[in-house]
């Protein structure tokens, strides 16, 4: 089965205000192809919304456009927000249980949630969370992505040429990230979910 890694972020400008506050959501999504590591990025832009928001809606794109390849993948998402995979490991399998109900009222962001479970039926998928903005290279790029798409109000047409190894090559000429090879971060990746490895809630580093 065909494994992807999907680094994906998302921001929202002026999250928790009053009024309409435009937000992004942005991702890396890495996939051997003919023996290479084959990168592409996705965005989307959303003029009134919510951190949390942009973070279901970012996860489902990036299934949805996975799945435009035809075949059924071994999928792991790594994101930095609590919310997504705290939601789609604990929380997502209670509601089902209950008919889509919780004991402490509605669900918040039902609908979004029902559209992010039906993505992830497409693929064999797993969720781990990393710290954001604690220097790793592949969570900073899909955050850059997201900000970018919020402040700028762009979307991509289904996922587009990655711009990481240039981003990557220019901090690395800044002292950053120093010996950080993206390709051998991978393989280890690709190498656990081969091996169907389950992948804890906070993924070490």
């Amino acid at each position: 089965m065909t494994v992807a890694v999907v680094h994906m972020d998302e921001s929202c400008l002026g999250n928790g205000r009053e009024g309409d506050n435009p937000g992004g959501a942005g991702g890396l999504i890495e996939v051997r192809t003919g023996g290479r590591v084959e990168r592409r990025d996705y965005f989307a832009h959303d003029p009134a919304t919510t951190n949390n928001r942009m973070a279901l809606s970012g996860a489902d794109a990036a299934l949805r456009l996975l799945a435009r390849e035809g075949m059924r993948m071994r999928v792991l998402v790594v994101s930095d927000s609590e919310y997504l995979i705290k939601g789609m490991r604990e929380w997502v399998p209670g509601w089902v249980s209950r008919g889509w109900r919780r004991k402490a009222g509605p669900i918040e962001n039902l609908p979004l949630w029902q559209s992010l479970l039906a993505a992830s039926r497409l693929h064999d998928v797993q969720w781990t969370w990393v710290r954001g903005h604690r220097g790793h290279p592949k969570n900073e790029y899909a955050n850059d992505l997201a900000v970018s798409a919020a402040r700028e109000g762009r979307s991509s047409a289904g996922t587009v040429a990655s711009g990481f190894s240039d981003w990557l090559a220019e901090r690395q000429a800044r002292k950053l990230f120093a010996g950080y090879d993206p390709d051998t971060a991978f393989v280890a990746l690709e190498q656990r979910l081969a091996e169907a490895e389950c992948f804890p809630l906070a993924e070490a580093r």
